[in-house]
């Protein structure tokens, strides 16, 4: 209905036009004494009636078309899950082959997952020689993100006690009433440290109904490792050696998904998929409610209307 108001342009050309050939009804032989004659406020007000009439057109379009105001809102009922990050922190994984290096790249995925949900409780656990917690479940992701920020290689002896890691984040979800309860445990390695079995605390998971998904990062063959060094530190590269069979058992007694990251991008996209297959249960209600809002516009047009007919035979009346 828009479109009618380009009828207003050959409007105003056509009165335009019309001004410019019209004439005088009385002629005068000098106009001389004229000069210093101020225009009347009745002649500076001429083109008033074309332009309301013009105005009212413009509403009555508008009002034609039809708007409408409308009110949305929604209810949202969220029930998120909790989730446990154990992550190894051991010497191996500040190996080069991911860019900075695993633990980087590991933490800077990591940080991207928990932002894309904000409804789950999250949790941190790192593990090397030992393990610990480094943030309990907690909703504000916020400090979970600082907390994922000051974890470095060093802050406990080195090792890789993979048993020790799951079963400290199996301590911290066990007591959890929430339905979806999920480990995510990221290794570069072999269990040779603690003193718990990977498979032991994997039945532990298993028993209290907690999915376990594992991931191995490293590429295949061989990744250039930092060595100290008289001369500082020099990467040298070695074989990358990871339990994967353990971890693949993990994953299945636990009814999850055992995921291989040779590089960054390859890393990303695990935890992708992992966030498609543990989504937030979200259950939404919408509600619209539309009014009609062209009277308003309708009666301004009348108004208009009204006030230029007047002024045409009254105040602005033209003497033919």
């Amino acid at each position: 209905m828009f479109f009618l108001l380009l009828l207003i342009i050959p409007a105003v050309i056509w009165y335009v036009r019309k001004a410019q050939k019209m004439s005088a009804s009385v002629v005068f032989s000098n106009l001389q004494g004229l000069a210093n004659v101020k225009k009347s406020m009745r002649a500076k007000l001429r083109h008033v009636v074309f332009a309301a009439n013009m105005l009212a057109f413009a509403l009555l379009v508008v009002a034609i078309a039809r708007p409408q105001s409308t009110n949305q809102w929604k209810n949202v009922s969220s029930e998120g899950i909790d989730i446990m990050m154990a992550l190894d922190i051991s010497g191996s994984m500040l190996a080069a082959d991911f860019k900075p290096n695993r633990l980087e790249a590991a933490k800077e995925v990591a940080i991207e997952f928990i932002s894309g949900r904000p409804d789950d409780r999250i949790g941190l656990v790192v593990f090397s020689a030992e393990s610990f917690t480094q943030c309990p479940l907690t909703t504000d992701h916020s400090v979970l993100i600082n907390l994922f920020h000051d974890v470095k290689m060093g802050m406990i002896e080195d090792g890789t006690a993979i048993g020790s890691g799951l079963a400290t984040a199996v301590n911290r979800l066990k007591d959890a009433k929430k339905a979806g309860k999920v480990i995510i445990l990221l290794t570069d390695g072999v269990n040779n440290q603690g003193s718990i079995a990977p498979v032991t605390a994997a039945e532990i998971a298993k028993a209290f109904g907690i999915h376990v998904y594992t991931i191995g990062v490293g590429t295949i063959g061989m990744a250039p490792y930092p060595v100290q060094t008289p001369f500082g530190t020099q990467y040298q590269d070695m074989e990358v050696n990871i339990d994967e069979p353990m971890l693949k058992q993990i994953a299945q007694m636990t009814g999850a998904k055992y995921f291989r990251a040779t590089n960054n991008q390859k890393l990303r996209e695990i935890y992708k998929e992992i966030d498609k297959l543990e989504k937030t249960r979200v259950e939404v209600k919408e509600y619209h409610k539309r009014d009609d809002v062209f009277m308003p516009f309708g009666i301004a047009a009348l108004l208009l209307l009204l006030a230029s007919f007047a002024l045409k035979h009254t105040v602005l009346r033209v003497i033919p």
